[in-house]
């Protein structure tokens, strides 16, 4: 009955319940802008619905890479109707232990969807892991696989920043990015995030399983800067009809980034995404990028494309 009655209401009346006076039901009343349409509706109410919903591994997941924009990539895809995404970091393919709960349990971990749906997971910790490129290809050679990438030295100082922040948090003593980044006067290439922004390293393991046609570079500081033209190309790759529209952004002026919104409803990335960066010696940025010139070099010959990444500081120049 109650899969009668809800499945009534999205088909029949095809927009919220609204008081006869024309305003809007419940919170609704005290913020308007946040009624959700049609679009929002069904996905809200698909794991009432019953009919045709399963929960289906991902055919998408986007492996990488962290402080890239991951999160920035997965609540944009999820304004288009054809897509379902995983809310949380399932960590399936890269943790043992979250990987001999077998299948069945990561099924579990998507969202219920529609056979026409795409179901989408993100975990950035898979692009580094030595393990994940073949226990995807296990599950399905042809999974489709999003990368989004941003200068590889921004995102070095955006991996410190978030460790900074959370030392902080709990009142732990940190060391200035400086220290961390050169020791005795050599650039320390063994931190973590240094490593982690050696994308031609990492990719050579993906391409070893799955061909470069699988494998979608998404320009993570374009996808700041013009949102719409980057989830465009991703809409394409995906082969999902183009429903996300200019109108679904607009630039917030307090955070400096653009918010969503869609059937209705506005929203931002929470507080922990666009911090601040702590100002960094102009003289250990260029040794950073000096590091990664060769990399970034066969990184752009490994997808056929370059990106404007390590620009000097006031000369407009690539370093690289």
């Amino acid at each position: 009955m109650l899969q009668l009655i809800v499945g009534g209401v999205i088909i029949l009346l095809g927009v919220p319940l609204r008081l006869s006076n024309g305003q809007p039901t419940g919170s609704a009343l005290s913020n308007p802008r946040r009624q959700p349409g049609l679009p929002s509706l069904r996905k809200h109410l698909q794991p009432f619905l019953g009919v045709n919903f399963t929960h289906k591994v991902p055919q998408t997941i986007i492996i990488g890479v962290r402080k890239g924009g991951t999160r920035a990539l997965l609540e944009m895809l999820n304004i288009h109707p054809d897509v379902v995404v995983a809310k949380a970091e399932v960590h399936f393919f890269d943790w043992d232990e979250n990987y001999r709960k077998g299948f069945a349990w990561y099924r579990a971990q998507m969202p219920a969807s529609l056979p026409s749906q795409v179901t989408v997971e993100k975990t950035p910790g898979y692009f580094t892991s030595a393990k994940a490129p073949d226990r995807i290809y296990s599950m399905n050679s042809s999974t489709r696989l999003l990368l989004i990438v941003r200068d590889p030295a921004e995102r070095v100082i955006s991996d410190y920043t978030q460790v900074l922040y959370n030392r902080k948090e709990r009142h732990k003593a940190y060391e200035p990015v400086e220290d961390i980044l050169v020791r005795n006067g050599k650039l320390n290439s063994r931190y973590k995030a240094v490593q982690r922004s050696l994308y031609d390293v990492h990719l050579a393991a993906w391409l070893e399983r799955f061909p470069l046609h699988q494998i979608h570079i998404v320009d993570g500081d374009l996808l700041i800067a013009d949102p719409l033209s980057e989830l465009q190309r991703v809409e394409s790759f995906l082969r999902l009809p183009p429903r996300i529209q200019p109108s679904n952004f607009y630039f917030n002026q307090t955070k400096g980034f653009y918010c969503l919104q869609s059937a209705g409803r506005e929203r931002c990335l929470d507080q922990s995404k666009g911090r601040p960066h702590p100002a960094v010696n102009g003289t250990v940025l260029a040794q950073l990028c000096r590091y990664f010139r060769a990399h970034n070099t066969n990184f752009f010959r490994m997808v056929g494309r370059t990106f404007r990444w390590c620009l000097s500081q006031g000369e407009g120049q690539l370093i690289h």
